[in-house]
């Protein structure tokens, strides 16, 4: 099934809904706080050797759980940051990314401002980081989201990652924050089964056929597809 680009019906906009939005892949081109990270090595090159040393480290983590060697890379990139120096470096970044308008989904951006103006709640859900999501949202005039996202901690060597949200911990988060039932839900990623299941609809964005095939046999059921730039 196909969803078309125009406006939301009036039969949407009868009642308010819970509508989930993921961010990366659908509200922005890319993953948002890999680019934060990629920055953060390209202004301190001492840290491409830091990661050099941790290069073994990341081979052996890496077979068994991309997630954990990923981390790796994390802490290399935040260490001896503290938590007032994280935020400004997000915040500065977010300003950047702004300014660069290919870089988000127009008409992701389009959607969600749809569902607000029918009167929707909207909630961005997102494995990126808070800080930086919330700073990037704001930056793009969006404002009355609710925003659901990863969540760092100061540590004696820097910032570390304290709740990485995606998967199954989306659910607990919305849990959590109070939200048990959703009618739409918006992805472009296969880890978003968990948040998917529980939608009315449920819409994949600028998924090639068989991602859709994947997400329809672990949902058990037809799913929504959209295209968007």
């Amino acid at each position: 099934m196909v969803l078309s680009d125009q406006t939301v019906s009036a039969d949407d906009a009868a009642s308010p809904r819970i509508v989930l939005f993921d961010f990366d892949g659908v509200l922005i081109h890319g993953d948002a706080f890999n680019l934060f990270l990629r920055s953060r090595y390209r202004r301190a090159p001492w840290r491409f050797a830091l990661a050099a040393m941790c290069l073994p480290l990341w081979l052996l983590l890496r077979p068994f759980s991309s997630r954990l060697a990923g981390l790796v890379l994390v802490r290399v990139a935040l260490v001896g940051v503290s938590e007032r120096r994280y935020r400004e470096a997000a915040s500065d970044f977010a300003a950047l990314l702004a300014r660069r308008p290919r870089q988000f989904c127009r008409d992701g951006l389009q959607a969600l401002r749809r569902h607000q103006s029918a009167g929707d709640r909207v909630i961005v859900v997102t494995g990126c980081e808070d800080v930086l999501v919330t700073g990037i949202l704001q930056q793009l005039g969006l404002t009355g989201l609710e925003v659901l996202a990863s969540q760092l901690s100061s540590g004696g060597l820097g910032m570390r990652l304290r709740w990485h949200n995606v998967g199954v911990r989306k659910i607990r988060r919305l849990a959590r924050h109070g939200v048990s039932q959703w009618s739409r839900a918006y992805t472009d990623s296969l880890q978003d089964v968990p948040m998917l299941k529980p939608a009315a609809q449920a819409v994949l964005v600028n998924g090639t056929p068989k991602l859709c095939k994947k997400l329809e046999k672990a949902l058990g059921r037809a799913i929504t597809r959209v295209e968007w730039y």
